[in-house]
């Protein structure tokens, strides 16, 4: 079975649900904070990286061998489920703006978090070492790129985000 067929729940979870939730939302997700210094280059880090997981996964195959088959499979599977939940509650912020509800009680980032969960379980479909390698500098630089955005959260609410970041942690 080709690769390129892992993607599609992504890209119906992603950009189909999102819009279906919420318009606006799709248009937040697409945001980036301004990026000063290092998340510059992390910038362009992320999106090629992104890009290469997109692309590549349409060379692969999925393997079949036991073992990487089902835990594959099932982290596949917890980033699916992860991924519908994270982007639902991301279309639902609160009115100032700020996601607390669902996942976003758990962690800052949790949309992030499913997407590495998802290609993770991607990795482990195609027991492929080089879609591993480029997942891992996606997630390096989303990072950096979330640093940014954390910054920019604490400019635009202010002491409402700064207890959020205290009660939340960034990831989990």
């Amino acid at each position: 079975m080709n690769g390129f067929l892992l993607l599609i729940p992504f890209v119906l979870i992603r950009f189909g649900l999102l819009s279906i939730l919420n318009k606006e939302g799709l248009k937040r997700a697409a945001f980036f904070a301004p990026l000063i210094g290092k998340e510059k280059a992390a910038y362009w880090f992320y999106q090629i990286s992104n890009i290469l997981i997109f692309v590549y996964l349409f060379f692969l195959k999925i393997t079949t061998a036991p073992y990487w088959f089902y835990a594959g499979l099932a982290i596949y599977g917890l980033g699916v489920l992860l991924c519908l939940v994270s982007v639902s509650d991301f279309a639902k912020p609160a009115e100032n703006g700020i996601n607390l509800k669902g996942l976003y009680r758990i962690s800052r980032n949790p949309m992030y978090l499913a997407y590495f969960i998802y290609f993770f379980g991607c990795v482990l479909l195609t027991q492929s070492l080089l879609l591993l390698a480029m997942l891992i500098v996606f997630q390096i630089s989303a990072h950096w790129i979330i640093l940014s955005e954390e910054r920019w959260c604490i400019k635009k609410f202010g002491g409402e985000y700064k207890n959020y970041m205290n009660k939340v942690r960034r990831y989990i």
